[in-house]
């Protein structure tokens, strides 16, 4: 294929019809998995030159009060070892994290009912004491506006909520009735309007999702138009309903990065755990389709086998300066780097009147 006449009109930011981006979406031609690549990999490097932004993600529970059919912190999995962190061992991994040169801190969880509004808040407001010039990221699930405006107020600068697929009868083939899909997409919006820098995506492969879903997923993003965006391949995890389920490819997932880096070229772009536990370059892969963010693991090592929300999860015992210097090496290899950054989404620089 010489000519790529969708990449063109994708790149200039002109709206593919659904049969064009079915048309990249399904064209496995290794070409134009390879075309797409540079072209996002040009635009990311427009925004973002080679900087690569970290994120120190703490996993600070894995109690969680929902029946996901896909999550191994599932409330019904009564094989797994339930786990919180204090506010104190928290503490200790961003102070730890700060020493490595992290400047954002992830605080993702189950869904669990010990974590108040309270308590975050108070915990929110000792991270920002100790280390001011970070961002603090929450990914901790549905709430309802009014706590997501008191989590704000107390300094929370990101909240990450994956929509899992913007199709609700998809939607409800992965979760139990007691979940919604308008309310999963009503939290995004609310988030939105109250003033974070809001985080989505879904799981590429996850039973039942078609080509039409991936796409319906697009115009979500389109409409949405998140500052992040985290997608990685479906994993199954051995003690959910989903266990026998096929994986998503590391394939698949690579393309959908580039094709998102083009529909949204200033957005924060993760090449997540998830890619790298399919494929042991799939973060370096990722970086070269259009990436710009990776997630180390700050949790106490102790636990980190505990949050299984899939199986054969990468990085699961290293201590996290060796993780940081391992993944450091890994990036310069193709030919980034990672920078000691809040690593903002453009549109809200100006703004806080940061660097």
């Amino acid at each position: 294929m010489n000519s790529y006449p969708l990449l063109d009109k994708l790149e200039k930011n002109q709206n593919l019809t659904d049969d064009e981006l079915t048309l990249l979406i399904e064209d496995k031609a290794p070409e134009l998995a390879a075309e797409l690549a540079l072209r996002a990999r040009a635009v990311r490097e427009k925004i973002y030159g080679k900087k690569v932004y970290i994120r120190g993600l703490i996993e600070f529970t894995n109690y969680c009060r929902n029946n996901c059919y896909y999550c191994g912190i599932r409330r019904d999995n009564g094989k797994a070892q339930r786990y919180r962190l204090t506010h104190e061992e928290i503490l200790a991994c961003c102070a730890a994290g700060y020493r490595l040169g992290f400047r954002t801190f992830v605080l993702q969880g189950g869904e669990d009912s010990y974590f108040t509004d309270d308590r975050l808040t108070e915990l929110i407001r000792a991270i920002k004491n100790s280390h001011p010039d970070c961002a603090v990221t929450l990914s901790v699930g549905e709430r309802e506006r009014y706590s997501y405006e008191r989590l704000f107020e107390a300094g929370a600068d990101r909240y990450l909520l994956r929509h899992e697929t913007a199709d609700k009868t998809h939607y409800e083939s992965l979760h139990p009735a007691e979940l919604s899909h308008e309310h999963r997409l009503q939290c995004l919006r609310d988030l939105k309007a109250i003033g974070y820098q809001v985080g989505c995506g879904m799981m590429i492969g996850s039973p039942g999702q078609t080509t039409e879903h991936l796409i319906e997923d697009l115009r979500f993003l389109q409409e949405l138009r998140p500052e992040m965006v985290g997608i990685g391949p479906f994993i199954p995890q051995h003690n959910t309903p989903l266990a026998n389920s096929r994986a998503g490819t590391a394939e698949l997932t690579l393309k959908l990065l580039s094709i998102i880096r083009l529909l949204l070229p200033q957005v924060l772009l993760p090449a997540t755990t998830a890619l790298g536990t399919i494929d042991l370059q799939g973060r370096e892969k990722g970086l070269l389709a259009g990436a710009n963010v990776l997630m180390p693991n700050l949790s106490p090592v102790a636990v980190r086998e505990k949050y299984a929300l899939y199986d054969n999860k990468i990085c699961m015992g290293e201590e996290a300066a060796e993780c940081i210097r391992c993944l450091s090496k890994r990036v310069e290899a193709t030919g980034y780097r990672i920078v000691k950054d809040r690593g903002d989404h453009p549109g809200f620089k100006m703004e806080e009147g940061l660097q």
